[in-house]
């Protein structure tokens, strides 16, 4: 072949080759879990105790998950998330089944913190769950059970037996920190009432029944007799008065020390 026909191949060849459209760059993929520099361990710390009595009981230990809770470590928000920036607004303003917890900005950097220094690939100690959760003190439990419970239970009454009805200690312990939750509605017989709502129009007229939905704008409710109902909402007016059952344990959640829930699991499962 001679040099002239294969300067008009190339040219051929080259002429082709742009004629055809341009492939579409594929964007590399990120880790699943991107890497982050070391974070200080004394915030991890304070993250771990914060995580372990605010989170632990939905999400798991390992954060990957429990039987109500997400797993945070794949998830988007958490994968995207750099110093609780992300995560701050879901657990001040609650999401789905998730209610609001009563933390800082700072307090949630610390937890996000916790989290982030979790390595997702290999065997690694966030991955170890320990044999048994029942690691407390039973006898330091039924103190804790005294001044934080027994206003409202009896061990003797509605309580009885609960460590029979409910074997598995981390659905008891899950239990007993949020009734009623994803994690232990319909196990082990714990039956807890709807949120409902009264609503007191100008009027004088009231309306009650389940709450369905309230936000900034309206509310609606489920009456037993006329079914749902919506009322608009214009600041305080009409007059919105939430029930809910599980308020007592909300109010609880942010007060308790770690110790002080495994002192109480070790003594519920005691309950028989």
């Amino acid at each position: 072949m001679t040099v002239k026909k294969i300067l008009l191949v190339l040219i051929l060849t080259s002429t082709q080759v742009m004629a055809q459209p341009p492939r579409a760059v594929r964007p590399m993929r990120s880790p699943a879990y991107p890497d982050r520099p070391p974070a200080d361990p004394a915030t991890v710390e304070r993250g771990k105790a914060l995580y372990g009595v605010q989170c632990n009981f939905c999400h798991g230990s390992d954060a990957r998950g429990g039987e109500g809770g997400p797993n945070l470590l794949r998830s988007e928000l958490v994968l995207n998330d750099q110093k609780g920036e992300l995560i701050l607004p879901v657990v001040q303003n609650g999401r789905g089944e998730m209610p609001k917890l009563n933390l800082s900005a700072a307090q949630v950097s610390d937890i996000a913190e916790f989290i982030h220094s979790f390595r997702v690939g290999g065997y690694d100690v966030s991955r170890m769950t320990p044999l048994s959760i029942v690691v407390g003190d039973a006898q330091a439990g039924g103190a804790v059970f005294k001044t934080k419970c027994a206003s409202c239970h009896s061990v003797m009454g509605d309580l009885k037996g609960i460590a029979s009805k409910i074997t598995d200690p981390k659905i008891l312990q899950n239990t007993f920190l949020m009734p009623g939750g994803g994690f232990s509605r319909g196990r082990g017989g714990v039956n807890v009432p709807p949120t409902t709502v009264t609503v007191t129009l100008a009027s004088g007229q009231k309306a009650e029944g389940r709450l369905v939905r309230i936000d900034d704008f309206m509310v609606t409710l489920d009456d037993a007799e006329a079914g749902q109902r919506t009322f608009r909402r214009d600041g305080d007016s009409p007059k919105v008065e939430i029930h809910d059952p599980l308020k007592p344990h909300r109010d609880l959640l942010p007060g308790y020390t770690d110790k002080e829930i495994h002192d109480l699991t070790s003594y519920l499962v005691t309950v028989k």
